[in-house]
């Protein structure tokens, strides 16, 4: 992945006075599967229409190819969009729903047979031309629309929740499906979720959004185990964090205890986010580590036990471990140097 195909720069979208996006600029690069992760009102979608150009920017452009795009229409656009509610016409079949697009564009019937035929192989629904959409399952109509989107051979695929309306072992299934489906076919896939999970299992790159601003950009592994602040700490999987002071470089305390640490760069004596994930502290025996607690719940996850462990300062923390420790015992928790994520204060804005 090098060329940049798609650019936004300097994108504000005003609506009514109030600001949906602040001013964000990235660039997507070709072949690179992409989510916009964020809460609700993050902004997310309004830059998937912007990229689609159901909307237009108040301020800033947006270049494909290093062309500028701001002002083109959705079906003058190398883009097909997926949305959550697959708005599939329900008086066609599954082949028709597929071919629509290329009726639109008068292609020779064999070659739209041929088209079709490779989407439903590519969507593993072979044999359900003649079917009706309405008896298909969530999982199947969203394939079609897949399809039906794919069959056009866009460079850029925008998908807008498009599993929110299936069930768990479902939307795994098709985490999977959708992953496989990008790489197969080589194109951009840009997609948007509030669910960290999908984001970190399908995404090359993540851009994680709040208040229509960008936090982080980065693959998963990064955004995961290097957040740049705590709303993306706390936003990508399960984090404690709690307050914390610098007293130096690699030297931080928190929790009424001192800790080494591998972070420098701050003030002395600097008031700080420290961010430490529930797998990354380890139950040891009281007197192997000063953090001392008192396990107040248990949790069987499947794969790790959920301990909810209250120090003697006043601070809950979360545990993930596969040894569990009853409820009352009293333990310590140690976590080593690495694991202690120090970052700076961001003022309430």
């Amino acid at each position: 992945m090098s060329k940049h195909i798609i650019e936004l720069v300097d994108v504000v979208k005003d609506y009514d006075g109030t600001e949906a996006l602040k001013g964000i600029s990235l660039y997507i690069r070709q072949n690179e599967f992409i989510t916009f992760l964020g809460p609700s009102g993050c902004g997310k979608t309004t830059t998937l229409r912007l990229i689609g150009g159901f909307e237009k920017p108040t301020s800033g452009r947006i270049l494909f190819e290093g062309v500028d795009i701001t002002d083109v229409p959705p079906y003058k656009r190398k883009v097909n969009t997926v949305f959550q509610k697959y708005a599939l016409f329900p008086h066609m079949n599954v082949f028709e729903n597929i071919a629509f697009g290329l009726r639109i564009k008068k292609l020779d019937k064999n070659v739209i047979r041929e088209k079709v035929s490779k989407m439903l192989h590519l969507v593993n629904l072979e044999g359900f031309e003649k079917r009706s959409v309405e008896s298909l399952s969530g999982g199947q109509q969203q394939r079609v629309a897949i399809a039906r989107a794919l069959v056009n051979e866009p460079e850029v695929l925008l998908l807008d929740e498009p599993l929110g309306a299936l069930d768990l072992k479902l939307r795994k299934e098709m985490q999977l499906e959708l992953k496989r489906m990008q790489k197969q076919l080589g194109i951009t896939f840009i997609y948007v979720t509030h669910d960290q999970e999908e984001a970190l299992t399908m995404s090359d790159t993540i851009v994680v959004m709040q208040n229509g601003t960008i936090q982080q950009i980065g693959t998963p592994e990064d955004i995961y185990n290097e957040p740049k602040n705590a709303f993306v700490a706390d936003f990508i999987g399960e984090s404690n964090i709690i307050d914390g002071i610098m007293l130096r470089d690699y030297r931080v305390k928190f929790a009424g205890c001192e800790f080494e640490c591998v972070d420098k760069g701050f003030g002395i004596n600097e008031d700080v986010d420290v961010v430490v994930r529930p797998e990354d502290i380890k139950l040891v025996a009281r007197d192997e580590s000063p953090l001392q607690g008192i396990v107040k719940s248990v949790i069987f996850k499947g794969v790790h036990y959920e301990m909810q462990v209250d120090d003697h300062n006043g601070y809950s923390w979360i545990v993930h471990s596969t040894r569990m420790a009853p409820v009352d015992t009293e333990v310590g928790m140690y976590i080593h140097p690495q694991d202690i994520q120090i970052m700076k204060k961001v003022s309430a804005v």
